[in-house]
């Protein structure tokens, strides 16, 4: 009976073990899988605002003003022609340091943009990735900036957009770190304040 009991608390003793190897296991594992998740996620999501700011400086290229409407930009894509120049230095200059600007051609802006993205929809330009088909958050408009009116466009998504699926206290402690150090607690390009197309991640 004594041997038997001793059995029985020698596998209580094992189970015990193993369930506190198993969460000292948990507790390094955890934050490895939400920060390699959240880091796959970003980036398709960053290549998403890549797509958006390449598609508004053309814009701004052909209209002088950026868009804050998705519509008009992906009707911008799907319509819009980009003039193919040819540059050739002036015959008649003896300094040669001026030239003459060709226009040749014209090259579809869905074309120079994404013509070699095999399936690219460019209806889902305006959708963040691995939301619950939440829009990326995008403005336009002009600053001042020394006497002159300048261009400024802005797209942004928030982590909780992306990341809704994830330990909610991690999202919460991601925003909170960004938030103390003054910065967007999400993926952003452009931006309202200042003549800038960079995005957030490219200063990380």
């Amino acid at each position: 009976m004594k041997n038997k009991n001793l059995t029985f608390i020698n596998i209580g003793l094992a189970i015990v073990a193993l369930f506190l190897a198993y969460l000292v296991y948990d507790s390094i594992r955890q934050p490895v899988v939400f920060e390699n998740t959240r880091r796959e996620r970003e980036i398709e999501i960053v290549q998403s605002l890549k797509d958006i700011r390449s598609t508004q400086v053309l814009f701004k290229q052909t209209y002088n003003r950026y868009t804050a409407d998705f519509d008009s930009l992906i009707e911008y894509i799907k319509t819009g022609e980009l003039p193919v120049v040819n540059i050739i230095a002036d015959p008649n200059d003896t300094t040669f340091t001026k030239t003459i600007n060709d226009t040749v051609g014209y090259i579809k802006v869905i074309d120079s943009l994404f013509g070699r993205r095999e399936n690219f929809d460019i209806n889902s330009l305006r959708i963040v990735p691995f939301s619950q088909g939440a829009q990326f958050e995008m403005q336009a408009g002009s600053i001042r900036r020394g006497g002159l009116r300048v261009a400024v466009f802005e797209a942004k998504t928030p982590y909780s957009s992306y990341l809704w699926d994830l330990d909610p206290q991690r999202v919460n402690n991601l925003r909170a770190e960004q938030e103390d150090l003054d910065k967007y607690a999400g993926l952003k390009v452009g931006s309202m304040d200042e003549p800038s197309t960079s995005g957030n991640w490219e200063s990380l």
